[in-house]
């Protein structure tokens, strides 16, 4: 017979983000929080274990990515060290 076909989980969840919150009943939030995390990028079948240690090497390399980048303006480097007031003595 005819089924209907399945709703890709993106498009369900965009659909019930749609419905004002004050009107989405009890089932549809429930099955928003499913979407949700079922979405979640570290729940994704294809996405690498979180557990699994990075090989060497690519640490290596980010830390020596890290050591080369040019200074970009942020911190004290070249700064001048800020001016020293001194209280002048009062009358008398």
């Amino acid at each position: 017979m005819n089924t209907p076909e399945p709703v890709p989980p993106r498009r369900r969840l965009q659909e019930l983000l749609a419905i004002p919150e004050r009107q989405r009943t009890d089932e549809q939030w429930d099955e928003i929080n499913e979407l949700e995390i079922k979405l979640a990028s570290a729940n994704r079948e294809d996405a690498p274990d979180p557990s699994a240690r990075r090989d060497a090497p690519s640490n290596i390399n980010n830390q020596s990515r890290r050591n080369n980048r040019p200074g970009g303006g942020g911190g004290q480097q070249g700064k001048k060290p800020p001016r020293k007031f001194h209280k002048k003595p009062g009358p008398g």
